[in-house]
């Protein structure tokens, strides 16, 4: 069933965030990613992968480690914890929107400085290449307390279904969880920022 009509039926959204977690400086170095599925607020599964930082495989291992889950049949939205995994390994927002069937959106805990991220990109190899995918994501929507840019779905219908998803503060519940669990895994311990 579509996310519209789940919010509009008032019935629960399944949902899955990805977070990645700590990582090492080094170029190519692996990065953590986990992904927890959530009923509304309430956590319901795992997935767990790997990135490499600064590389260009993100959008290919959500897909895998989603597409290739039992819960992709069950879920209404994909969240991710940003654009970029591990420093800028950014996700093709619109091609992981279209690979799973399913809106994708990328949250933000406040506006990005894209100009910024712009000039970083120049630092890393294949900087054409990066600053298409970036600018592929779309607009920034503002919807207090969440920034996000969407693709397969209306900023609308994605705002109603963040308010929905986050149980206290301003991160959705599934990437709070995603966040403390990688960095658990990780460091032996999780985090305060989540």
């Amino acid at each position: 069933m579509k996310l519209a009509r789940v919010l509009e039926l008032g019935r629960s959204v399944r949902v899955l965030g990805l977070d990645d977690g700590p990582f090492t400086k080094a170029p190519g170095a692996a990065v953590p990613v986990c992904g927890v599925v959530c009923r509304d607020t309430r956590f319901e599964g795992m997935l767990w992968g790997r990135v490499r930082r600064d590389g260009f495989g993100a959008t290919r291992e959500v897909l895998r480690l989603v597409g290739g889950s039992k819960f992709l049949p069950q879920v209404h939205l994909v969240l991710l914890d940003g654009l970029a995994f591990g420093g800028f390994n950014l996700v093709d927002l619109p091609a992981l929107a279209e690979g799973l069937g399913v809106p994708c959106a990328a949250v933000c805990r406040r506006m990005p400085d894209l100009a910024a991220m712009e000039r970083a990109l120049g630092g890393l190899t294949q900087p054409a290449r990066r600053l298409r995918l970036l600018r592929r994501a779309g607009a920034l929507y503002e919807h207090p307390p969440w920034v996000f840019q969407v693709a397969g779905e209306g900023p609308a219908v994605v705002a109603r279904a963040l308010a929905r998803l986050t149980d206290t503060g301003h991160v959705p519940e599934c990437l709070r969880l995603a966040h403390l669990v990688a960095a658990a895994v990780r460091l032996g311990e999780s985090n305060r920022r989540a």
